[in-house]
């Protein structure tokens, strides 16, 4: 740890252990030295306690990423690191990496870890699709979606010691498509004992991580409405615009985060086309409500590698690499957003397959991710709602924009656009 230097010039620099008693010596010896502002470099979750604890004393920390550092020339070889952290800090060159509010950081950490546990259950099922082929047990030439109803059903049937075809086959639903013989044929397997022992422990795992997946929303939720400002706790939700979207996400089960996440955000994120309550937690959790950090939604666009990168330097193109765009969190569910509203006869839909005709899928992703991101910037910080115009409205405007255009380079040419049927009267005339 390097302090501010004394009067005599010196540097001030003392080493300090990792655990509890000595991060709370260093913290004294700051608040003894006067300081008021630290800069510490991001290694992975180390930095994490120290962090936490400066906030909780009152000083300002600064996390700083290591490529910067590197990035910043004229650093001597008999210079340690805190040394030349602490220099740069004190000139006013060190730019902190964004850290949500205390509050929003516990929602987010809730969020990130429940995302991990939705890995391990698609891991499991994948495990319970493996134990169920290896005996050509055909669940999935059945039922569409192993862990539907009927689905889980057969799954539970098997492993509590049913074998026959037909009785498995009368667990389907009513909705199923295909009579019960049709399903019965799938379902005469070899039913080897060590087949049938691993789909036990994936089904057990299966249920207790969808146990562990309930009780993190209903905590989520619950720090949810402590965030909530007081009048808005007894408000009603309005019906979603979309009847067929709010159908959607009442049958998933989302409608309580989304009425909570309204409370808190005062804006109704899933207006947006392709923005699941889901998708809403994901943003809120990773920057909050407040986007005030942002100071336009172009900066907001650049932040979360959005923004087109411009390889040139000097009027001389640069070495193409890759901008890291998969490390951002809000920019891989804007761009899932993306992809499921390409198909959707909306404005936003309409916008993704222009694009995608003129530069192809992977651009219209990307830009379709960029516009859904203006649109979360507008309704989170200026309460700009959104309507959707629909795709046939979206394709009229952008036809008479074109058409303008068209007519104003016909003008400086010295021409005048006619329409064909006022030259098709002419002519017949």
């Amino acid at each position: 740890m390097c302090g501010p230097a004394t009067e005599s010039g010196e540097s001030q620099v003392k080493r300090f252990s990792t655990t509890t008693a000595d991060l709370e010596a260093l913290c004294a010896w700051l608040i003894e030295q006067g300081v008021r502002s630290v800069a510490m470099e991001s290694t992975s979750v180390y930095w994490i306690p120290l962090y936490e604890m400066l906030e909780s004393k009152g000083i300002e920390a600064v996390l700083v990423n290591a490529r910067q550092l590197h990035g910043v020339p004229g650093r001597k070889t008999d210079m340690i690191d805190c040394q030349w952290i602490q220099k740069l800090h004190a000139c006013g060159l060190l730019r902190g990496s964004f850290r949500p509010d205390e509050a929003i950081c516990k929602l987010r950490a809730l969020r990130r870890q429940r995302a991990n546990l939705s890995g391990e259950r698609t891991r499991a099922v994948q495990w319970m699709q493996k134990a169920l082929d290896q005996m050509n047990v055909q669940v999935h030439h059945a039922v569409t979606e192993l862990t539907g109803m009927t689905g889980m059903a057969i799954v539970r049937a098997i492993v509590e010691g049913e074998r026959d075809a037909h009785r498995l086959a009368e667990l389907r639903d009513a909705r199923c498509k295909k009579s019960a013989e049709q399903i019965a044929t799938h379902f005469r397997g070899s039913w080897r004992d060590e087949h049938l022992f691993n789909l036990k422990m994936a089904l057990r795992l299966y249920d207790q991580v969808v146990e562990m997946l309930g009780d993190y929303d209903a905590q989520i939720l619950s720090w949810i409405k402590e965030l909530q400002p007081p009048e808005r706790h007894a408000q009603t939700l309005s019906p979603h615009p979309v009847l067929s979207k709010e159908k959607k996400i009442r049958a998933r089960g989302e409608q309580p985060l989304r009425t909570e996440l309204w409370r808190l955000a005062g804006a109704d994120a899933t207006h947006i086309d392709g923005i699941s309550p889901t998708a809403a937690l994901e943003v809120f959790t990773e920057v909050g409500s407040d986007l005030s950090s942002s100071p336009n939604e172009h900066h907001f666009i650049s932040w979360l590698r959005l923004s087109p990168r411009m390889n040139f330097s000097a009027g001389k193109p640069l070495n193409k690499r890759r901008n890291g765009t998969g490390a951002n969190r809000i920019a891989h569910v804007l761009r899932l957003a993306a992809v499921s509203v390409g198909r959707t006869q909306t404005a936003i839909g309409a916008y993704y397959r222009r694009v995608a005709r003129r530069k192809g899928a992977k651009v219209a992703i990307f830009a379709t991710a960029r516009k859904i991101a203006t649109l979360l910037y507008r309704m989170l910080r200026y309460g700009q709602d959104y309507v959707d115009e629909g795709a046939k409205a979206y394709d009229l405007r952008f036809e008479q924009r074109r058409l303008k255009s068209i007519a104003a380079s016909a003008h400086e040419l010295g021409f005048r656009l006619v329409p064909s049927t006022l030259l098709s009267e002419g002519v017949s005339g």
